[in-house]
């Protein structure tokens, strides 16, 4: 039992701590959305590790927020690690998890809000 408590523990370290290295080496991406649309009218990156911060500003519902590839924004290809761990509320910020994105052409929008679909360019 002694044995199975230190394993169950060490697995636990072990898995908090790649997290949150995994976390620590990506770059965050802050986007603000308003009423029906994102400030950020497009993004263009490299390469890479991403988290999406999320903002709501001055929105009365809850927000989320979708990337997929381009022209396949059915939710059969939404990128599920760039979903927004929690619905955005009024003022409040959410952060996804963190996303590799290869090079080609991606768009970022919220259902929720309604907003236009805007073009994310991974060079």
């Amino acid at each position: 039992m002694k044995n199975l408590l230190a394993a169950l523990v060490a697995t636990f370290a072990l898995t908090f701590s790649t997290t949150t290295y995994a976390q620590s080496d990506a770059t965050v991406v802050e986007l603000e959305q308003t009423e029906g649309a994102f400030t950020q009218k497009s993004l263009t990156l490299e390469p890479g590790t991403y988290v999406f911060k999320v903002a709501n500003v001055g929105v009365d519902r809850d927000l989320g927020f979708v990337l997929a590839p381009q022209g396949k924004s059915g939710e059969a290809h939404h990128i599920k690690e760039a979903y927004v761990t929690e619905l955005i509320k009024k003022g409040a910020t959410s952060s996804s998890k963190v996303v590799t994105l290869e090079k080609g052409t991606y768009e970022y929008f919220c259902p929720l809000n309604p907003t236009p679909k805007y073009t994310l360019v991974v060079k």
